[in-house]
């Protein structure tokens, strides 16, 4: 590579390299929360969950391994005395897996609004808000673009990490990262639809049984 073209690769943080999602995270200015999994960690801006920001995780349905996958950065912000706020999950969590993820349930708030919409996408906005709660997840029936954008500016407030949950994808979305999952025999494969600082889009396979 030329000589002036890296030096200009590397001082310039508004330049950035389509190819190297960790160097462009740090152009975007991305704070990253590791996943725990290193093969993810490899294709996410900054090597890891986007900080402060919206994840949505698209599945067919629930229960085949998308809180496993959540599960190390759950325990990392719950040992950092932050409140997880789970809004309408489809199931009752089971507090003996949520301990056996190193989560203190003692600081887990399950919500049931009595208006499976509106009152999700309300719930989740006060909470992404709120500098008490670290991390909110949310199952939503559905969710529209200008609530994705409000729960953006919520979770940049609050410096809070959310997660929506849905079972369709849209085209497109404001979230800053995308993923869809599918079962695997041992785990999940992990396809990237939208990565926020990267114009390349991957896939990646998890190994859950290990866990």
């Amino acid at each position: 590579m030329d000589e002036k073209l890296h030096k200009l690769l590397r001082n310039n943080p508004n330049v950035w390299r389509a190819g190297d999602a960790r160097d462009s995270g740090a152009a975007y200015g991305l704070e990253a929360i590791p996943t725990g999994f290193s093969q993810l960690d490899a294709v996410l801006p900054g090597g890891g969950w986007p900080a402060n920001a919206v994840v949505e995780i698209i599945a067919e349905q629930w229960g085949i391994g998308e809180l496993q996958l959540l599960a190390p950065v759950m325990s990392r912000l719950n040992q950092a005395q932050g409140w997880l706020v789970w809004v309408a999950p489809p199931y009752i969590p089971y507090p003996p897996a949520l301990q056996n993820m190193g989560i203190d349930t003692r600081r887990v708030i399950i919500l049931h609004p009595e208006h499976k919409n509106n009152d999700v996408i309300w719930s989740m906005e006060k909470t992404l808000r709120s500098a008490q709660c670290a991390m909110t997840l949310a199952w939503p029936q559905r969710v529209s673009h200008t609530a994705i954008r409000r729960l953006q500016l919520a979770a940049q407030s609050g410096q809070s990490f959310g997660v929506l949950f849905r079972n369709t994808a849209a085209k497109t979305s404001p979230a800053t990262l995308r993923l869809q999952l599918t079962a695997t025999h041992n785990g999940l494969k992990v396809h990237l639809l939208k990565i926020r600082g990267a114009c390349r889009t991957d896939s990646v396979s998890i190994n859950l049984a290990s866990l």
